[in-house]
């Protein structure tokens, strides 16, 4: 699956300029569709007649959870989509999926049906440098416990994961995080590569 509803077919919101996002799915529980790796294909099928073009979709890997110990092993991967959204309605079309497929927002970083992560839309930072900064540098353990109220983009913790950079590389490995001023491939490298190593192509 490379190619998804055409420009002309976006519907209402063809005002809106389209833009480029990066997507993380992930995934460890099973669905009322089936298994992991089931509920992230259809999930792409849901983007695509949510309005999204779809340009590039990763492989799918096998992963341990994160943290450790926190249930079941994942499937992940990436997308890059062409979509007529603005960041928030984009945030909004991926949590209504979720929910489609039973995903429940009771315990961070628990086991889930389906987990859409807003990676990158274009270059934008949101809200702003400072703030970003802030979460990006926030140490673990104070992030399991905290929760931004707001968007942040570019995702504040993107660099830090071999299981999103893993399969972003296989669909965006040129775009340049925006503040970091570093490209995925050498986020990715940047790795310890006990943490690469853990992330398997299914």
């Amino acid at each position: 699956m490379s190619q998804g509803l055409t420009s002309g077919e976006l519907g209402n919101n063809t005002h809106i300029p389209v833009r480029s996002m990066l997507i993380a799915l992930g995934g460890n529980l099973t669905s009322s569709v089936g298994t992991p790796r089931e509920t992230l294909t259809a999930a792409l099928k849901f983007m695509q007649t949510s309005g999204a073009v779809i340009r590039a979709i990763s492989p799918f890997y096998h992963t341990p959870a994160f943290p450790a110990g926190a249930g079941p092993d994942y499937v992940n991967g990436a997308v890059r989509i062409e979509a007529p959204w603005t960041p928030a309605q984009a945030l909004a079309v991926l949590h209504r999926i979720e929910a489609k497929f039973g995903r429940e927002r009771t315990q961070r970083w628990g086991q889930r049906t389906l987990d859409l992560d807003l990676l990158a839309v274009d270059g934008i930072v949101m809200p702003d440098r400072n703030t970003h900064k802030i979460w990006r540098d926030l140490p673990l353990e104070a992030q399991i416990g905290r929760t931004p109220d707001q968007l942040i983009l570019p995702h504040p913790r993107l660099q830090d994961r071999a299981f999103v950079l893993v399969p972003l590389a296989d669909v965006a490995p040129d775009w340049v995080h925006p503040l970091l001023k570093m490209p995925v491939r050498a986020m990715l490298d940047a790795l310890p590569e006990r943490d690469r190593a853990a992330v398997r192509r299914m």
